[in-house]
């Protein structure tokens, strides 16, 4: 009688395991990296960067396009030379006022100005205008056209920063997750939930408790209005919890329905990250403030 046995499973198998999971590991963490960055360069609040020249020289410029409400926001160039002057023109946005002139200050090597703060969601447009010995330089440039800032009230680094991380950590679930459907379909059902779990309490717990903070209402999205921000991260939060149904909290004897409802709640996050924060934000109602209305109660989306 023969005493041959089945073949065992190789003895490196188990490594060859961990080391499969560390690489699924490191490429999602590579993929949000590559989202953040994206998310971080673009954008109606982040800073308008670019160049002018005068003579030979190129200087570079950075103009703020969000500020606290609590301080006048600094405008401030380079100062082409000891002879150059200048001026910041602004104007309530979006508005037919008139432009106001500011004088720019010479500190040092630099020219500065200061925009007056405005309520939370208001906005003002506004660009620089040097005069130097080679003539005048608008900054930016009259075909790149003015640059939007908008004020918000100041939000607690005691909210913003758990928000911020659970956003990040979700990122980083949601395509590990997805990564595991494609290649472990074996074990990425807890994954998906954890995913949910960091969404719903970074972005639908705090991310509307963030917004409250920075212009007075939890939730400027559907249906009380089109704020963007709001409206992905709904969007993005219920193809996750479709996901989560389709799995189930238990195996199910057919994995596919749940593996491509997770490979399409990861597409539906990259897509949500490839569209700039903040379009579409809280904008400010000059025209109903003009009339009496208190600004916490004039404060609506922008179309832009």
């Amino acid at each position: 009688m023969s005493n041959a046995s089945h073949p065992s499973p190789p003895a490196d198998r188990p490594r060859d395991t961990r080391r499969r999971r560390l690489v699924l590991w490191i490429a999602a963490l590579l993929l949000m990296a590559g989202a953040l960055v994206y998310q971080r360069a673009t954008g109606p609040t982040r800073p308008r960067r670019g160049h002018f020249t005068v003579g030979s020289i190129t200087h570079r410029y950075r103009l703020l396009r969000s500020h606290d409400r609590d301080a006048d926001a600094p405008v401030i160039v380079a100062a082409p030379d000891a002879e150059s002057t200048g001026q910041v023109r602004y104007r309530r946005y979006p508005t037919d006022d008139g432009f106001t002139s500011l004088p720019l200050a010479r500190d040092r090597d630099r020219l500065a100005a200061a925009l007056p703060a405005q309520p939370a969601a208001g906005k003002l447009e506004y660009y620089v205008v040097l005069r130097t010995p080679d003539g005048e330089v608008r900054i930016p440039a009259a075909a790149e056209g003015n640059v939007i800032l908008r004020f918000k009230n100041p939000v607690p680094t005691s909210v913003l920063i758990p928000h911020a991380s659970l956003m990040f950590l979700g990122i980083l679930l949601g395509v590990r997750t997805a990564l595991g459907a494609l290649f472990t379909p074996r074990r990425f059902r807890g994954l998906a939930w954890l995913t949910l779990l960091a969404l719903t309490a970074g972005g639908m717990v705090l991310g509307p408790v963030v917004q409250r903070h920075a212009f007075g209402a939890y939730w400027m999205g559907i249906p009380f209005g089109y704020d963007l921000t709001d409206n992905k991260m709904l969007v993005m939060w219920g193809v996750w919890g479709l996901a989560c149904v389709a799995l189930g909290w238990r195996a199910r004897r057919r994995r596919w329905p749940g593996r491509i409802a997770v490979l399409l709640a990861a597409l539906v996050m990259l897509a949500v990250y490839l569209i700039p924060h903040s379009l579409r934000g809280s904008e400010l109602d000059y025209g109903k403030v003009d009339r009496g209305v208190p600004p916490a109660e004039a404060i609506g989306t922008s179309d832009r």
